[in-house]
């Protein structure tokens, strides 16, 4: 098997994937898509995130997606539309095609990520911080 790069991984997935600009994921959030924030929680406390965004680190996403994990949450539905995003579309770009190998058909991602998203200006909610003990 040949060699391949993160960012060869990267540039496949994104060619089979549906990529979606900021105007784009306004349209899908006004539609009722779920809008999944696959960042890890630091990175979701100190930029902040989407309003409305549900948050599933990418190292948990199959399992939460998965109908029988128990650690499954009803937001992933076959038939709803999801679209995830990272930081600069990256990790999304990844996770949405690990989704449509799993079967999901209706999702996308934000091709210029939540730093695109936030260095347009669109609507960004402060995050809470995870409790973490001392």
């Amino acid at each position: 098997m040949a060699r391949k790069t993160a960012r060869e991984l990267v540039a496949e997935a994104k060619s089979r994937i549906e990529n979606l600009d900021n105007e784009q994921l306004e349209a899908e959030i006004a539609a009722g898509a779920v809008v999944v924030d696959i960042r890890e929680a630091n990175e979701r406390e100190q930029s902040g995130a989407i309003p409305g965004a549900i948050h599933v680190p990418r190292g948990l996403l199959e399992f939460v997606a998965d109908p029988e994990s128990p650690m499954h949450r009803d937001e992933f539905d076959f038939d709803r539309r999801i679209v995830l995003h990272c930081a600069t579309g990256g990790r999304s770009a990844l996770a949405a095609a690990a989704l449509q190998d799993m079967g999901f058909t209706n999702v996308a991602h934000l091709e210029p990520g939540f730093n695109g998203w936030a260095a347009e200006g669109k609507p960004v909610e402060e995050v809470e911080p995870v409790w973490r003990p001392d």
